[in-house]
């Protein structure tokens, strides 16, 4: 038999070739890279059936045994394949791709074979390359590509869990609410069983949206009060750092293992607060900022996790006269006493609000206003009086949204901002009232910014990427607020990477590769430097932007829109995918991913504020 081989084996040595080179010489690298195993295995499913010259009989035959095999696997494999790229990663980037380039292997190593052998190597390659699948699992997604590792091997968190002997003891539980029950086919949000106070904590945890007996709130400096610092901006202001890492490169002071979860740190006193998981238990926690000892933990019996982003909560706690208030994947929210872990009150605002739990969980970190905490759950907005967890009011979702809320000031009148699924809205935070909103949809993930000059920056986003930068001007008249938009941009396109605002340009990540934007008309002014699906923080006095990269490294590169500058290179900081945002306060630097927290000391220059004492 003649089969005609070169087509097979030409897609397939091609797509290995893109696979592999992809991310390394290409903007959206990865995503050709994710993009090409398919495409190669559906150009040689169609060049043996319509091309090969084999015997129909042996084409469809081949076609039928590799269907029948991914039907059969796809039940045995791990779950963080099976529910991966919401349900696609396994037919699409491993059966299609993988059982097409098994088919080329064993065409071209039995081509001199009789026909019974040939179908004895066909089933061993098919039954071993679906074995393959069922051997491992993925721990995510990095830069756009699943993280894939032996299936029986330990992840990280239970590692974690193997040698974790020193934590603060746990008390008695008290009932947890319960968040809503996420959409069918979305991932599952195990329902919170307890939430367990650390055995410092003394006041008993009160119902839900009751105030427990408060303890009197322990003064604490207010360092870093939540998510992208006081302003949500992502700017640091007072200090400057020498820029020379060759010489004076950061100082690691200690590194610790941490639950998984994309949560930033909150500051205060010597404290640091986050939120990861820890088993079936979501956890809001203390540790001590000079020794990253732990202090307390709060615990709720509730476990979110979704294959490409992993296990965990998504948000940062927010910290306000000496109380911590933290919102989970599933929704709940506490609010906590910042000494002890104390729970004094806690709501569900997925069931307050009446959305369902979001694919990717709700990711939004909570926000003090007044005497007011508003937190975002799947585009919907809901306030609450920050003493006693009384619901204030609510603003119904307009769309899925895993942007946080946001306080601006515009057209003199202050007011709370949040990207959904619609595009943006403007609501007062008295009462909730909708001021204004601006159509955009997508899928929204960043945080909004304001120019100079008072004008709203705003980015959308959709399952394949960011789509782009939008300015809009903002004006309150007699016969109700103006809405007009200056200009959207294709120059600056985030996807779940913040971006920060200097000098009139905004710098963030453009796919992943930095980016600069001149704010007059969104034009693109430069762009360079790989640093993955990163995060960054702006040093406003020395015109530099922090950058943290996807594979947990420190960067510093220059605010300026003349040119790309990388001024220090790459370092080394944490192991692992790290997506979640650094905190810098004084000369100290904490950066944290689903795996590892550290904190550095950085070399400073010169600084107008007071050294920070931990």
């Amino acid at each position: 038999m003649n089969i005609r081989l070169w087509p097979g084996v030409a897609i397939a040595a091609l797509t290995v070739l893109i696979r592999i080179i992809a991310p390394l010489v290409s903007d959206g690298g990865s995503l050709v890279a994710v993009l090409a195993p398919v495409a190669g295995g559906v150009l040689i499913l169609l060049w043996w059936l319509f091309f090969s010259r084999a015997r129909w009989s042996e084409r469809v035959g081949v076609v039928a045994l590799m269907i029948v095999a991914a039907w059969a696997t796809y039940f045995i494999v791990h779950p963080s394949i099976q529910g991966g790229f919401m349900r696609r990663m396994f037919p699409l980037f491993f059966a299609v791709p993988g059982l097409a380039l098994a088919l080329v292997v064993w065409a071209v190593a039995t081509r001199r074979l009789g026909s019974g052998p040939r179908f004895a190597a066909l089933v061993a390659i098919v039954v071993a390359t679906c074995g393959l699948f069922v051997a491992v699992r993925t721990d995510g997604i990095k830069g756009g590509i699943p993280q894939l590792a032996w299936r029986w091997t330990p992840t990280a968190e239970e590692r974690l869990l193997a040698q974790a002997r020193n934590e603060p003891a746990a008390a008695a539980a008290a009932p947890a609410p319960a968040p809503d029950t996420p959409t069918p086919g979305a991932p599952p949000a195990t329902p919170p069983k307890s939430a367990n106070e650390p055995a410092a904590a003394a006041p008993a945890a009160a119902k839900t949206g009751e105030a427990a007996s408060t303890p009197v709130p322990v003064k604490m400096e207010v360092r870093w009060p939540g998510f992208r610092g006081a302003r949500r901006d992502g700017v640091v202001r007072g200090v400057e750092i020498a820029t020379d890492w060759a010489t004076s490169p950061p100082v690691a002071i200690w590194k610790r293992p941490i639950g998984p979860g994309w949560s930033s740190f909150a500051v205060a006193g010597e404290f640091l607060y986050t939120q990861e998981q820890r088993g079936e238990h979501e956890v809001v926690a203390c540790y001590r900022m000079s020794t990253g000892e732990p202090v307390w933990m709060h615990k709720d019996a509730v476990r979110f996790y979704e294959s490409n982003g992993g296990a965990g909560p998504r948000g940062t706690p927010a910290f306000s006269d000496g109380r911590i208030y933290a919102l989970g994947a599933t929704g709940i929210l506490n609010a906590l006493d910042a000494a002890t872990g104390a729970r004094l009150w806690s709501r569900s605002a997925v069931t307050d609000t009446g959305v369902k739990v979001s694919g990717w969980g709700i990711s939004a970190s909570p926000l003090v206003v007044g005497d007011l905490v508003v937190v975002a759950a799947s585009g919907a907005l809901a306030a609450y009086d920050r003493q006693t967890g009384d619901r204030r009011w609510i603003v119904k979702s307009t769309g899925g949204s895993f942007s946080s809320p946001h306080l601006v000031t515009a057209g003199g009148v202050p007011q709370i901002l949040l990207i959904g699924g619609s595009g943006l809205t403007s609501v007062a935070p008295a009462d909730g009232t909708v001021l204004w909103r601006n159509a955009w949809a997508g899928s929204p993930i960043v945080q909004p910014a304001v120019t100079p000059d008072g004008d709203i920056l705003f980015t959308n986003s959709d399952a394949m990427g960011g789509k782009g930068t939008r300015r809009l001007a903002v004006a309150r008249g007699a016969d109700g607020w103006k809405v007009a938009e200056r200009w959207t941009s294709n120059g600056l396109k985030p996807f779940f990477n913040d971006y920060v605002v200097h000098n009139g340009h905004a710098y963030g990540f453009d796919g992943n590769i930095l980016a600069c934007i001149d704010l007059a008309d969104g034009k693109r002014k430069w762009k360079g430097g790989r640093y993955g699906n990163g995060q960054l923080v702006l040093l406003a006095d020395q015109d530099l932007l922090l950058v943290v990269s996807e594979e947990g490294e420190l960067a510093l590169v220059k605010a300026a829109p003349d040119q790309f500058t990388e001024v220090a290179a790459k370092l080394p900081a944490i192991e692992g995918k790290t997506w979640n945002h650094p905190v810098v306060v004084g000369d100290w630097l904490f950066v944290r991913n689903g795996q590892e927290m550290a904190a550095f000391r950085l070399p400073i220059a010169r600084r107008s504020m007071e050294e920070p004492k931990p």
